[in-house]
């Protein structure tokens, strides 16, 4: 499955993923800012829309995608604690997140299908007490969200962070996997299980 498309959106590039399902749909991962007019411009309704985690920069177009009867799928439901909206005012930035229905929410769960395409789940705090991996094992895919980056992770210090949790996890819960299993971020380019394996110098240095 070579055709998973990327968006970048919003002032910190945050990736947003839609992945053909056999039933001839398209799910999504994650909706920055602009991602749904990324959908009107390919003229695509997704399937459904699976949250990684919800802070501000992965939602910032889950009202406007929820508004075009796409269930949303994340691993709580809707909290505005999650969001990080005091670090985004601290930085003198508006807060724009609006409130968006989570139809299906994930928490405990270890598998998800949806439109004939089947993922398993894995909790992975850390980073954000909701994050979860997205792996799809036919496309050798997993989408980490901002727990695992090419030559780095995600940042543990902000509320609700924490580095022993995130540094563990990564290497339980995506390093177990195949060596060649494509890492699909939240910020950046892809990179593979097992170059970060071998040389990611956060998890290396911990």
């Amino acid at each position: 499955m070579d055709d998973i498309q990327r968006f970048e959106g919003g002032f910190l590039l945050t990736n947003s993923y839609l992945i053909p399902t056999p039933n001839g749909g398209q799910i999504m991962i994650d909706a920055p800012a602009d991602a749904d007019k990324w959908l009107e411009q390919l003229g695509i309704t997704p399937t459904a829309l699976i949250l990684t985690h919800q802070h501000f920069d992965h939602v910032l177009s889950a009202h406007r995608i929820a508004a075009m009867g796409v269930p949303i799928y994340a691993w709580n439901a809707f909290d505005r604690g999650l969001l990080l909206e005091e670090v985004v005012r601290e930085w003198g930035m508006p807060f724009d997140v609006v409130e968006y229905p989570v139809e299906h929410v994930l928490e405990g769960q270890n598998s998800l299908e949806v439109d004939g395409l089947g993922f398993s789940l894995s909790h992975l705090p850390g980073h954000s007490p909701d994050s979860v991996i997205i792996h799809q094992k036919e496309a050798r895919a997993l989408f980490a969200g901002d727990t695992l980056f090419a030559g780095s992770t995600g940042r543990a210090d902000l509320p609700g962070g924490d580095p022993e949790l995130l540094y563990r996890g990564i290497r339980e819960k995506i390093y177990t996997l195949d060596p060649d299993t494509r890492v699909l971020p939240g910020h950046g380019p892809e990179t593979e299980v097992g170059v970060e394996a071998a040389s990611n110098p956060v998890i290396r240095a911990v």
